[in-house]
């Protein structure tokens, strides 16, 4: 009997959309792969251990989950002992697209952000000015209640030599 974890370890795996898995037992580039899979690109997949299971029977079972996906460019080199998926040249337009529609949701948002945090500003610079304008008016208007202004004068003795 051989040994099944050394023989995955020396091989590559290559999840297809249809659910197929294929074994290599050699190095590969992404672009050879691509060619024999037209329409498709080739990912890497990054697991991520989830939470500890615990089954009926009292043993620890880790699920993993792939949350996590690397497209590889054409000249990237597949590596033994890695699971690789392809992808759809459609799904990945469509990832492409939903980031584009979330960079562009995110942007307008810090826009109207920023347009708030202007117009708060404006309208604090507004009600400071009219405070201002108010207090002037209101000194202004107690002077003219009061008799017309004379300058006061002190006087001033000379000093003799």
């Amino acid at each position: 009997m051989g040994n099944c974890q050394a023989v995955d370890a020396a091989a590559l795996v290559i999840q297809h959309p249809s659910g197929k898995i294929e074994r290599m037992y050699w190095s590969i580039t992404a672009s050879q792969v691509m060619k024999l899979n037209p329409g498709h690109y080739v990912s890497l997949i990054i697991p991520l251990p989830g939470d500890e299971n615990h089954d009926h029977s009292g043993n620890n079972n880790k699920t993993v989950r792939f949350t996590r996906v690397k497209l590889l460019r054409p000249s990237d080199t597949l590596v033994l002992g890695r699971a690789y998926r392809l992808v759809t040249s459609h799904e990945v337009m469509k990832v492409l697209k939903a980031k584009r529609q979330a960079k562009k949701k995110n942007e307008q948002a810090e826009t109207m952000v920023e347009k708030e945090e202007e117009t708060g500003s404006e309208l604090e610079n507004q009600s400071q000015v009219m405070a201002h304008e108010r207090t002037i008016k209101q000194r202004s208007g107690s002077f003219s209640k009061s008799r017309s202004w004379r300058p006061s004068l002190q006087s001033i003795s000379e000093a003799t030599s």
